[in-house]
């Protein structure tokens, strides 16, 4: 079964939106972390809001340069979870149809490598309760954006997780990884 895992770039102050301060500490070692985690997935899944911002984003970026990663985001396979996206224009996207939770089951028994979700929000949260992410790694940095937290308020959503792993840049980033406890 292929792995569902949730990579989010956040501030110390819980900002995940609009991540356009994470530029300057998108060094050697970010390089390497997040090769590691695309090298070893096929597919990438989003919620609508994520696919808004990253489908306008990433086909502006040089393909032919491998240092930004245009290449890989332009053409893996990517599915977005919306209910109101009906024509998606990024290359090799396709829309999630029907419940959610039964469509990502379906896709992780595809085979194929890791499924990797960027952000944290509402779609996030489902499939956590669901048992459907494997891990969450947030990147955290240190930095404080001064703007409000989550862009999805998740009042209703509790979980716990376990540490399964902490890499310290020299940045000052940590991306500190997490698998989430079962439901008790």
């Amino acid at each position: 079964m292929r792995k569902l895992i949730n990579s989010t770039y956040i501030t110390l102050d819980g900002v995940i939106e609009n991540p356009m301060w994470t530029g300057p500490y998108f060094d050697e070692e970010s390089i390497v972390v997040a090769g590691e985690l695309t090298d070893a997935a096929d597919a990438m899944l989003m919620g609508r809001a994520t696919y808004d911002g990253m489908s306008v984003a990433w086909p502006q970026q040089d393909e032919s340069d491998p240092m930004t990663g245009a290449a890989y985001f332009n053409n893996v396979k990517k599915y977005v979870a919306s209910t109101t996206l009906t024509n998606p224009t990024w290359n090799n996207t396709e829309v999630l149809q029907g419940d959610l939770v039964e469509a990502v089951t379906a896709l992780k028994a595809q085979d194929g490598r890791n499924i990797i979700q960027y952000g944290f929000g509402s779609v996030t949260a489902q499939l956590i309760t669901a048992g459907l992410v494997d891990e969450v790694r947030f990147w955290i940095h240190p930095v404080l954006q001064g703007t409000p937290s989550l862009t999805v308020p998740l009042t209703d959503f509790q979980a716990s997780f376990d540490l399964v792993d902490t890499r310290v840049h020299k940045s000052g980033v940590i991306v500190a990884s997490y698998r989430p406890k079962a439901a008790a």
